[in-house]
């Protein structure tokens, strides 16, 4: 008897867990255009926070551009993410793809801004040599000859 109450509580809890929070809304935003959403939310975000003089001066308002680019409204935002928050795997899932992405372009850019500073090196090697060249030639030229001829 006590494993049939146990099997019965585990077969209510597991069925209340299953149970959606949130309905599903008429316009939910799907799972990719929610990623590149909060991507580009994500990059906005950043870009506001080490230049937020020139965001305030330009007048732009980071989601009504959004909002603009995307084609959707704050409405449709707000109960897409709220969808997707009562679904916490699915959730994970978009942050996870949003952060691979954020990664990658982190990654992207260090590895440019790699080869433009082994090119600047390079470069400032090349032109020290072509300097130092240069020097040793013209002292060449203005040494005297100190060979005693006979």
């Amino acid at each position: 008897m006590k494993y049939i109450v146990t099997y019965i509580l585990g077969f209510i809890i597991l069925v209340s867990c299953a149970e959606k929070v949130v309905d599903e809304p008429e316009n939910l935003i799907p799972k990719e255009k929610m990623t590149e959403i909060l991507h580009d939310l994500a990059i906005l975000n950043a870009s506001k926070s080490g230049a937020s003089r020139k965001f305030k001066d330009s007048g732009i308002d980071i989601m009504e551009f959004l909002y603009t680019k995307y084609d959707i409204d704050s409405t449709q935002f707000a109960e897409s993410d709220l969808y997707y928050a009562s679904i916490p795997l699915e959730y994970q899932t978009i942050y996870k793809d949003v952060e691979a992405r954020l990664k990658q372009q982190k990654d992207t850019l260090e590895a440019i801004g790699k080869r433009l500073n082994d090119s600047i090196r390079e470069a400032s090697i090349q032109r020290n040599d072509s300097l130092k060249a240069i020097r040793e030639q013209k002292e060449g030229v203005k040494k005297p000859d100190t060979t005693i001829s006979r």
